[in-house]
């Protein structure tokens, strides 16, 4: 099986993460990115940028990271107890924007590869999180994604969107997170066939968010929408403190615990036994949005 050149991909993410930041920047208009360069004692590193306080966005951060060592942690092997005591080399783009507008949906992106021993794997995907349901929002998201898929291949959207359904589950509240988009994990087969679909993937990103981004961010709102908002993202914040594998995997491998909170919002909310008003758009997001559906 033919091994993908670590520093090729290395090359492209880099790059992906400079072009994210500077239109996610110009898009702002109001802010910039704060860049923080960090290193792993046990190997490896990355570059952090964040941007806060913006027009559009009260929060932004787009992480890349390579960290490599001589044992993955339980939260990689977990599923391939095989690999346990195997060294790793991983790296991967990571992002999350908490925007202004609660009309904004969060957005959450990221694109990795591992390998460990001799065996190597790709994941990633995009999701879209709304506060506020829009079909057409809905609609243009899932679109883009399953274009990039279906230039490689067709099975890959169905596939991948299901992936991303059950993966980002709040299994507590018995709810999606959002809308979901698509998710992969270990995926391996034909080399440069899978890296092709990867990069295209992570290059759909920017066509599949800023369009709706744009489109929502002067939408007037007050301070019901706000409070929403708020109790939105603290089941955000649920989510990825209990069950995100990458959240896990950057805390277990002892990476830079600053970078890999960022996703966490700025402020978030919880209120105990919290209903809304009913056929309100907050009381209808759960039953019209965050369940499985075929947005395409």
């Amino acid at each position: 099986m033919t091994l993908p050149q670590i520093h090729v991909l290395e090359d492209f993410l880099t790059q992906l993460q400079d072009e994210i930041c500077s239109a996610l920047a110009k898009a702002d208009g109001a802010a910039s990115f704060q860049e923080d360069l960090w290193h792993r004692d046990e190997g490896g590193g990355g570059r952090t940028r964040v941007l806060s306080e913006g027009d559009l966005f009260e929060k932004a951060g787009v992480n890349f990271s390579r960290v490599h060592g001589n044992t993955l942690p339980p939260s990689a092997t977990a599923a391939r107890p095989e690999l346990a005591g195997q060294s790793f080399d991983a790296l991967g783009i990571s992002l999350v924007l908490h925007p202004r507008n609660p009309y904004v949906p969060i957005v959450h992106m990221n694109y990795r590869f591992f390998l460990a021993g001799s065996t190597w794997w790709f994941g990633g995907g995009a999701d879209l999180t709304p506060c506020y349901g829009f079909v057409e929002d809905a609609q243009h998201f899932h679109g883009t994604l399953k274009a990039a898929c279906d230039r490689h291949d067709p099975s890959f959207y169905p596939r991948f969107k299901a992936w991303c359904d059950d993966y980002f589950t709040i299994r507590h509240r018995g709810e999606m997170r959002g809308i979901g988009g698509i998710f992969f994990d270990d995926l391996q087969g034909d080399a440069q066939a899978i890296q092709d679909f990867w990069e295209d993937a992570a290059n759909s990103f920017l066509p599949s968010y800023l369009p709706i981004a744009q489109r929502r961010r002067a939408m007037p709102y007050g301070g019901r929408e706000r409070h929403f908002q708020l109790l939105r993202r603290g089941r955000y914040v649920e989510f990825n403190l209990v069950y995100d594998r990458g959240t896990l995997f950057g805390l277990q491998s002892g990476g830079r615990t600053e970078s890999i909170l960022m996703s966490l919002p700025p402020i978030a909310a919880w209120e105990y036994d919290w209903h809304g008003e009913p056929g309100s758009p907050e009381d209808r997001l759960k039953e019209e949005f965050l369940t499985p559906r075929d947005w395409v």
